[in-house]
């Protein structure tokens, strides 16, 4: 071989390839890249075809609800209980017929001992019954009595029971004006609905 001829490329040998390796590399990494990108986007479209709310324990997240809007039962006619009260329980005497318009107040057992005032902490279990369907809402039977100033509840409660003595029961029908208005407490309590309960005075606090 003389200076002035020409160097020449060895052949390939069989089976090597005589693209760059540098090219090589950025092909594997663009090949990489859309496989991963395919498997992220078919993860996401099968998971659009299930639930369209998720809900995770862990986020934090509001769902929107779906529920529909708890129509007013006002005018509807009281109806008799049509819950089996729980052990231990009295039956609610529901006035069956248009729904009270003035609290409604009657003692089914009269208490013999002290008296309760206005605004007094009472100790009471009861059971609650709406009025337009006749099912239990709330009680304590069969669970703890409970304990509270008169202040904190609803103004039927707060009219209602003073001049209870302990040891008595009395029945308590509650316009909705005294209850829980327009608004309800849904999904237990429609808007506008008369509650009745039985209340009985287990203890009260005289000082």
């Amino acid at each position: 071989m003389t200076r002035n001829q020409p160097t020449r490329k060895q052949p390939p040998q069989l089976g090597q390839s005589q693209t760059p390796s540098w090219v090589k590399m950025v092909v594997g990494l663009l090949v990489a890249a859309l496989v991963i990108g395919g498997a992220v986007a078919l993860f996401a479209n099968s998971d659009d075809g299930g639930s369209d709310t998720n809900v995770s324990a862990d986020a934090g997240s509001t769902v929107p609800s779906t529920a529909a809007p708890v129509a007013s039962v006002k005018g509807k006619p009281c109806v008799a209980m049509a819950d089996a009260p729980p052990a231990g329980a009295p039956t609610v005497p529901v006035e069956v017929g248009p729904p009270p318009t003035q609290l409604v107040t009657k003692d089914l057992q009269e208490g013999t001992g002290a008296t309760v005032a206005e605004g007094a902490t009472v100790t009471v279990d009861y059971i609650g019954v709406s009025c337009s369907t006749g099912k239990i809402f709330d009680t304590s039977f069969g669970k703890q009595a409970a304990t509270f100033p008169l202040a904190n509840v609803i103004p039927g409660w707060q009219q209602g029971i003073p001049g209870m003595k302990v040891g008595g029961m009395r029945l308590l029908g509650i316009p909705a004006d005294l209850a829980y208005g327009s608004q309800g407490y849904p999904p237990d309590i429609a808007p506008d609905e008369t509650l009745w309960f039985v209340v009985q005075l287990k203890d009260v606090a005289t000082g």
